[in-house]
């Protein structure tokens, strides 16, 4: 059975395209060799050229034991954390909207006005 390739749009191909050369050039930077940063992220050799590539297929988890390595893992909480539409929908749905009245449940209070005489019961 073959492997099927996750159907990107081609501006997220190219944004993990650009993550993973980030994370190469961060390794780069550190003059860490490709076997050691593998074997201490635990994935094969292959696996991190895969993830320098920004290749979909890669499991998320190589990606964040790579950015542990060379000390980016920080980076994670910045994912997601400014979710523009999301709030806008949220805000969309807290709109105001008016209750209907309660209805009598037959169990009035002593103290209520009796429309026919004025007086308060």
């Amino acid at each position: 059975m073959a492997k099927t390739t996750p159907n990107l749009l081609p501006r997220i191909s190219r944004l993990l395209q650009s993550f993973g050369g980030n994370l190469k050039l961060a390794r780069l930077r550190r003059k860490y060799s490709a076997e050691t940063v593998a074997q201490r992220a635990g994935i094969t050799r292959r696996t991190l050229s895969k993830v320098e590539h920004g290749d979909p297929t890669v499991a998320f988890g190589a990606y964040a034991r790579v950015m542990q390595v060379l000390r980016l893992e920080d980076d994670l909480a910045q994912l997601a954390v400014d979710d523009v539409l999301g709030r806008k929908l949220q805000d969309a749905g807290l709109t105001p909207k008016r209750r209907a009245p309660k209805k009598s449940s037959g169990n009035q209070p002593h103290n209520t006005f009796s429309p026919n005489d004025g007086t308060v019961g």
